[in-house]
């Protein structure tokens, strides 16, 4: 009786010692930096107009990690890592977070750039959108590194080419993002990197993507706010063709 008074009492001690509430949350990210030593890593979302802490964890040796968050739908996530270089924005990467597991990997060497997502139609989606984008992206740095030298040079003749280089670019990158959310209208990607990339295109094209996504999408944070941001826009024009015609 004795003994199983004493081990009762030590299984109870041990209870108490390891009481620290364990997190909890319907999404589960695990990943790896590599190269990361030391550093802070913050799992961020938007929340009434601010950016505000989901999850953190200190590294200390062990690249790797995990993070949770709790969400009723897809919804766009950050990471960001603070190792202490100066630099405050350089250092976030943005991704959808979504219910279930999900892995996350990238490099210290180059944080933004190497990362890459598994888990998640949405999360897939928009790293697939992003890898495109990325390349209107260059090309639009080597339009602009090309209009500084013609600049300097006066080459009035580049520059009027580039104009048109660039005018044909975004026209490009307007229609590639269109269509992709028109193609992906049952994800909630699509109204995200149509307010995102797109939202001074032609209002009758954004009309046309809001139309388009499924009923769920429509009820979803971002379709919501696609379809207020275009009803908005379309009072706004109304009342500047009006007073035109006073």
């Amino acid at each position: 009786m004795k003994r199983l008074f004493f081990i009762l009492s030590i299984t109870l001690l041990l209870a108490s010692c390891s009481n620290t509430p364990e997190k909890k949350g319907n999404v589960i990210i695990k990943g790896n930096i590599k190269g990361l030593k030391v550093g802070s890593l913050y799992l961020q979302k938007i929340q009434n107009d601010s950016l505000v802490n989901v999850d953190s964890i200190l590294i200390d040796g062990n690249s790797e990690f995990l993070l949770y968050s709790d969400v009723t739908e897809p919804e766009i996530h950050y990471l960001y890592l603070d190792k202490d270089d100066g630099a405050q924005y350089n250092d976030r990467i943005d991704f959808f977070a979504e219910k279930g597991e999900m892995t996350v990997t990238t490099s210290l060497k180059d944080f933004e750039k190497d990362v890459k997502v598994i888990g998640g139609k949405n999360a897939m989606k928009y790293q697939e959108y992003k890898s495109m984008i990325k390349r209107f992206n260059d090309r639009n740095l080597r339009l602009m590194k090309e209009d500084f030298e013609a600049n300097k040079q006066n080459d009035k003749e580049k520059l009027a080419k580039n104009d048109e280089a660039y005018k044909k670019l975004l026209k490009q990158k307007y229609l590639y993002t269109i269509n992709f959310a028109m193609y992906n209208k049952k994800l909630e990607v699509a109204p995200y990197v149509t307010l995102q990339e797109v939202f001074d295109a032609n209002i009758k094209y954004l009309d046309t993507v809001a139309k388009s996504l499924s009923p769920k999408v429509k009820k979803s944070i971002y379709g919501k706010q696609l379809i207020e941001y275009i009803k908005d826009r379309k009072e706004k024009e109304t009342t500047t063709i009006k007073k035109e015609e006073e």
